[in-house]
């Protein structure tokens, strides 16, 4: 009778396990025959990585399996390479069917399959750091400037060296919270180096002189390599939504969040067009609108009564360290304790469990 259940209900199929995808599929997996497509089979919390390469363990409640709170769907551990009309094809060529989508692969990363290899990796990044006298991080992103903040917090005697190949740090947010989170590195001893960047193309592992482009010398015992990643929708170039595509690669999507004129081709996440901050949050709040539309369609409700996506406020927020973070709001940029109460303490990990149905903490 499971199988017949099944066989009736709405085929549902979210490619991207990544904060949007996960909370997608989790939200609707009673409501349809969902399954979710992921190269790897866990889910891991992004903001979090970071402080996990100075507290491993950390990792332990940060990265979980998807089948922890997928517990009604079908997890499929691959890669999308196409879809049509009626299917999504994999790469080992298989077609899962669908009656809807969602496409929520954001970025691209190189991470292991599997969770124990993901935590083994959080290891080694721990014993590179903690064997290293000085440390050399390359982009001043996010990435970049939180990574250097939780080494300068938790190894003050290292010597850590920002290379930036901007005029100033996090500059997809103000000047304002650009200088604060600038002086915060430097009053903890991190040298910053702007308007300068790294060939990345002739750096190796066991290198440990490395010359900027403006010809200083910058020795570290090892380096990490913070740069923005690619998006992940080159699979979709030769696909039925190719001509939905923008030119930076992101999918064109309506106040519905459908893909173009698609009425049953959603995107979710850092993959869309909308003009906002793509940050974790907001690609929370793209699958919970998502998922009240899937629910309201496959009821067979009227499309008038769709929910439309309101384009998020410019906030951002960003850690420095486990006590400071720096925010941004659209009337005032904060920094200090007071931002890192709300962030940095525990990073928003015990309320992303809670959301994904799992324990605050592992029992």
């Amino acid at each position: 009778m499971e199988g017949f259940g099944r066989a009736l209900k709405k085929k549902v199929v979210v490619v991207g396990g990544g904060i949007a995808g996960a909370l997608l599929a989790k939200s609707i997996q009673f409501h349809a025959d969902v399954t979710l497509i992921d190269p790897k089979e866990y889910f891991e919390i992004p903001w979090a990585n970071l402080r996990s390469k100075v507290e491993p363990s950390l990792a332990e409640r940060a990265v979980f399996n998807h089948t922890e709170y997928l517990t009604n769907g079908r997890i499929i551990t691959s890669s999308a390479v196409n879809i049509t009309e009626t299917d999504v094809l994999t790469i080992e060529g298989r077609q899962i069917p669908y009656d809807y989508l969602v496409i929520a692969t954001g970025h691209t990363y190189s991470t292991p399959r599997t969770r124990r290899d993901r935590l083994e990796q959080f290891q080694e990044d721990n014993i590179k750091i903690k064997s290293s006298g000085s440390i050399l991080i390359v982009g001043g992103g996010p990435t970049g400037v939180e990574l250097a903040g939780e080494i300068a917090m938790d190894y003050p005697d290292k010597k850590v060296t920002l290379v930036h190949n901007g005029p100033r740090l996090l500059e997809f947010i103000g000047l304002k919270a650009s200088k604060k989170a600038l002086d915060w590195l430097k009053s903890r001893n991190v040298e910053v180096l702007l308007e300068q960047s790294i060939d990345l193309a002739t750096i190796s592992e066991a290198d440990r002189v490395f010359t900027t482009s403006a010809g200083e010398i910058v020795n570290a015992d090892s380096h990490f390599v913070c740069l923005a990643k690619p998006l992940g929708s080159s699979w979709l170039r030769e696909s039925i939504i190719k001509d939905y595509l923008d030119r930076n690669g992101r999918l064109m999507v309506d106040e519905n969040l459908r893909v173009g004129g698609s009425n049953n081709i959603f995107a979710i996440g850092d993959v869309t067009d909308i003009p906002e901050l793509k940050q974790g949050d907001v690609a929370q709040r793209h699958a919970l609108v998502v998922a009240k539309n899937l629910k309201l369609l496959i009821k067979g409700g009227k499309e008038s009564k769709l929910i439309k996506y309101k384009p998020a406020s410019v906030k951002a927020m960003v850690s420095l360290g486990r006590k400071d973070a720096v925010a941004q709001y659209p009337l005032a940029t904060i920094m200090g304790h007071l931002p890192g109460m709300i962030k940095s303490r525990d990073l928003f990990i015990g309320k992303t469990r809670k959301q994904m149905g799992l324990e605050s903490h592992p029992i």
